[in-house]
């Protein structure tokens, strides 16, 4: 074969080659970017499992109020004669040490715990966003300060940090006797507690995303034809940031659960009659040898949500990558 034929042979396969690809690739290329993320998402089972899981356990503690009227039963009453009983068909997960009802119990305390785990996460993402999105698109000493702010927050201890501020009394603050006294203070005292010190994440990620936003060309012909910062910001800065914030969103919600549940655990988190995972924690401490069922329910509870959580945010991080392969 002369080198002109061998020539003609490897242009004949690159161009079938091409053609193959081009084929293969048609579909993709049809579809609208919103729809690319759907099947991105959707070849991750573990996050489509996970949203699942969390979709049945929004739905079971959304309607805590009709099990609980279903059952007959009503979470905050005591019944001492039926104090640790087994389950049944009155009673599926059996009644903890003061004979309370504990599926219905794990509703409620599963309201309170996704509240505060959601809440909060929204409220840092939003704390976050702010600063990342001045930092990155401002620059200059603006940019210094902030992070440095950024730097000093991380660099705080955190647990020790929560444990202080959570039990400081708010009936010892220049608060109205009304919110310090309400009984939903110790759900917004932790919301508010976390939220301030939580938003780092996502302020450094929104800060990296920025600065390469506002070198795009976009951002340029919008600064010269004379629009503003304002205008800019929310048309085309924050828009083109938005996949790192609702991922790290995502994932902060389990750690968030968690931080919950560990001062909650401690008694400076949600106090008793008010359910959470984590205050059921602390009342079967005393009961793990004679009803470890107490501690196992309400722990696989945590268990499972913070790994849902993980596994959603892990599946939205490879549906919203731009360098993902449709």
């Amino acid at each position: 074969m002369t080198a002109g034929a061998g020539a003609g042979a490897d242009r004949a396969a690159a161009g079938a080659a091409a053609r193959i690809a081009a084929g293969a690739a048609a579909p993709i290329r049809g579809l609208s970017p919103g729809r690319l993320r759907l099947r991105r998402f959707l070849r991750h089972r573990a996050a489509v499992a996970s949203l699942v899981v969390l979709l049945v356990l929004v739905a079971l503690v959304a309607a805590a109020p009709l099990v609980e009227a279903w059952l007959g039963v009503d979470h905050t009453a005591m019944d001492w004669m039926a104090a640790n009983a087994p389950p049944s068909l009155a009673h599926p997960l059996g009644t903890d040490a003061l004979g309370r009802d504990v599926f219905v119990r794990l509703l409620y305390g599963g309201r309170v715990s996704l509240a505060v785990g959601l809440t909060t996460a929204l409220a840092a993402a939003g704390i976050g966003t702010l600063i990342g999105i001045v930092a990155g698109y401002f620059g200059g000493w603006l940019d210094g300060l902030l992070m440095r702010l950024t730097d000093g927050v991380i660099a705080l201890p955190l647990l020790p940090l929560l444990i202080v501020l959570a039990a400081v009394d708010l009936g010892k603050l220049p608060l109205p006797e009304g919110w310090a006294r309400a009984e939903s203070a110790d759900l917004w005292r932790i919301v508010v507690i976390i939220a301030l010190v939580g938003w780092t994440t996502v302020a450094r990620l929104v800060r990296g995303a920025a600065l390469s936003v506002r070198q795009r060309e976009y951002v340029r012909a919008a600064v010269a034809l004379g629009a503003g910062n304002g205008r800019i910001l929310r048309a085309h800065v924050l828009p083109n940031v938005a996949s790192p914030i609702v991922v790290a969103t995502t994932l902060s919600v389990g750690n968030i659960i968690l931080l919950e549940s560990v001062l909650s655990f401690l008694g400076l988190g949600i106090q008793p009659p008010t359910p959470s995972w984590g205050n059921m924690l602390t009342n079967a401490q005393e009961l793990i040898w004679s009803a470890p069922q107490l501690a196992v329910y309400p722990g696989l509870a945590i268990f499972v949500t913070v790994i849902a959580f993980n596994f959603l945010g892990d599946g939205l991080q490879d549906a919203l990558d731009p360098r993902a392969a449709g």
